[in-house]
Formats: structure tokens, sequence, C-alpha cells
């Protein structure tokens, strides 16, 4: 048991655990196939002859998921509509872009810098659109959504929360020979424990998982991400955090995160290979349609994101605003792409890739 109350701020909180606490030999099973499908995603990832299809559309799905957790609910239609100008985009919408942004903003400063504190903070300053400095207002108490009642009530102090997020940059960057995966479980609960700024943890914490994947040499782009999991899992997911809180339970807590590595693993391995061929076959196609006219970075385009406007195919491709028409409209002709009007803006959809975007499976 540990030396906490519901509703006493857990300045208490202890660093994570060693390496012989946290590696029983169940989680050491089990990071195996998480290790092994990892693995395997990333290969498969970096075998795409442009990957920019993976780092324009994957992390769109996580931005909505991952808001969803949050009640931030938007739609994959709106995000990839205005991914490019969220002037006339909803709040939420809005919102979820910025989780986007503040992936890339983490992943570049994590290649530059290493993963760090002020990487947590410029990921959730990002995300909520302000500066989000470590909390310095007493009071943070976290509820039950269902019956209102206090659950838990992190560190207070920024003195004191500067010394855990101290201890928790230790942790990442430890060399103890602790499993990565292990490792980023263990990580993930101390963020949440401490719970660092006003708002915008969860999130930051999310994005934080797939960093640290990064970082580790797991993964050479960052398209691993677990929201969609916890979504499936929802309640074992707060149950099993407070749990290691309330009872130091860190073995189900690491096998919940790992066996969501394994399954998410799979899982995107079956989307990536699912894109894969369908950008072979409506290459093919659109070869035919085209008779050969429209070019490889035509092609490409096609699959950054699913909605293509006249200009970005004009500036990518160096064409005229007639040749960039006569090529989408030769593919929206031959019934591959949606002509839509919105607004003064004519949009092209790839609605093959769309749906093969938004198609999903239970995690879980």
């Amino acid at each position: 048991m540990t030396d906490w109350q519901r509703d006493r701020p857990y300045n208490e909180l202890p660093p994570p655990p060693t390496a012989d606490q946290l590696e029983s030999r169940r989680v050491l099973k089990a990071a195996i196939g998480a290790n092994t499908a990892l693995g395997q995603l990333d290969q498969a990832v970096v075998s795409i002859p442009n990957p920019t299809v993976l780092i324009n559309t994957l992390p769109v799905l996580e931005a909505q998921a991952s808001s969803e957790i949050e009640n931030v609910v938007t739609t994959t239609d709106e995000l990839f509509r205005h991914l490019d100008d969220d002037a006339g985009a909803d709040p939420a919408t809005r919102e979820t872009l910025r989780y986007r942004t503040a992936l890339r903003v983490g992943f570049e400063m994590t290649e530059e810098r290493g993963l760090t504190a002020a990487t947590a903070s410029a990921v959730c300053s990002t995300i909520k659109g302000r500066e989000m400095k470590v909390r310095a207002v007493p009071g943070t108490r976290i509820a039950s959504p269902a019956t209102g009642e206090i659950i838990y009530s992190p560190p207070e102090g920024r003195d004191v929360i500067d010394e855990k997020l101290s201890e928790w940059e230790r942790f990442i960057h430890a060399g103890d020979g602790l499993d990565p995966l292990v490792r980023m479980a263990a990580a993930h609960y101390q963020f949440e424990a401490i719970h660092p700024f006003s708002d915008g943890n969860g999130r930051t914490g999310r994005i934080l998982n797939v960093l640290m994947l990064v970082e580790a040499g797991l993964l050479r782009l960052p398209v691993l991400y677990l929201s969609r999991y916890i979504i499936d899992t929802k309640n074992d997911y707060y149950r099993l955090l407070l749990a290691v809180t309330a009872e130091s339970a860190w073995e189900e807590w690491v096998l919940y995160v790992l066996r969501g590595v394994e399954l998410t693993s799979r899982y995107t391995l079956r989307k990536v290979t699912a894109i894969r061929a369908l950008q072979d076959d409506f290459n093919k196609r659109a070869r035919a349609a085209s008779k050969g006219g429209a070019d490889s970075e035509f092609q490409a385009i096609l699959f950054e994101q699913p909605y293509c406007r006249i200009q970005t195919v004009m500036d990518r491709c160096g064409v005229s605003r007639p040749t960039a028409s006569n090529w989408l409209g030769a593919l929206a002709d031959a019934g591959m792409l949606q002509n839509v009007k919105i607004g003064r803006d004519r949009l092209f959809i790839n609605r093959e890739f769309l749906q093969l975007l938004v198609r999903r499976e239970p995690t879980g």
C-alpha cells in the first residue's frame, strides 16, 4: 500500500520503480510480443515509397481519438477538410488540429534536443493554443465523471512539481537496461500522476508515449498511437492507473500498456499494408484514366491527404491551373475522385482513401 489519500495532494509521489521491480516474468514475456509487433510496423512504415502518406494522415486519426477521450469531438471528414486552413472550422476541429501540430512540434524537438520536460511544456502549449507552465495554483482535484467523487489529488507547489518532472526526466533517460516499452508504460503513469499542467495533461502524455519510442529507436517515424486502444478499454485504463497509485500495482498496469502496444502495432500494420495496396492499385488506374498525363508527384499528392485542391497540384507539380484542373478532372470523370465545391473552394476527394482511413476495428 502507498501513503496516499484521495483528497490530499500527493506530494509524496515516489519516483518510478527500478527495473528489477518492473520487469516481472509476465512483463518480460509480454514485452517480447509487443516489441516484435512494433518492429514489424517500423519496417513496414520505412519501406513505403512515400512515408508522407502516413505522416500526414495517421496523426490526424490519433488527434481525433485522443481529443475524443477529453470529450473534444469532431469528425475525420472535418479534420481532413480543414487540414490546410482551419479558418472555417468549428472550435472542436481547430483544437483537434492543434493536437496534430503538437505531435509534429514534439517530434521535431525530440529529434533535435531529446525528450525533456521542456518538450512536454511545448506540446501542451501547442495543444491548448497558449503558453502552459507548471501549475502554481493549488486545489487541483480529479473527480469521477460518473459520481463527481474525488479520486485523485496530484502534487501541489511549483517546486514540488518541478522536482517530480526532473525525476521523470531522469527515469526516461536512465541507462539501467530497462525495456523501452516497459519504461514508456511506467513513465506514462508517472507523468499523469504528476499532472503538471492545469489542462491538457492526458493528451500531452499520449503524445509523449510515441516520442519515447522514437527517442529509443523503436520507431523511425511517429506512427503508433494508443488513444484508440485507450478509448476501447477506457474503464481499464483509469482503473489500472489508480491501482498503481493506491496499491503500487505496477505489473497489471505495465501488462495493459504492453498489450496496447502489441494490438495497436498489428492494427496499424494492417492499416499501412492496406494503404500501400490501395495506392498501388489507384496509381495504375490513374495512369490509365489520365492517359499517362499525370506525373508521379501528382499521384503522391492524392495520398498525402484525402482532400486535394487545384492550387496544391499547381504548387507541387509546377504546372498551370488548366493542367492541374485537367489532371484532377480526368480522375473525377473516371469516378476516382469526387469533385465538390465548398464555399469558393473546389475540392477533389479521394473517397477510397478516406474510407480506408476512417474504417476501424476494435483494438482492445
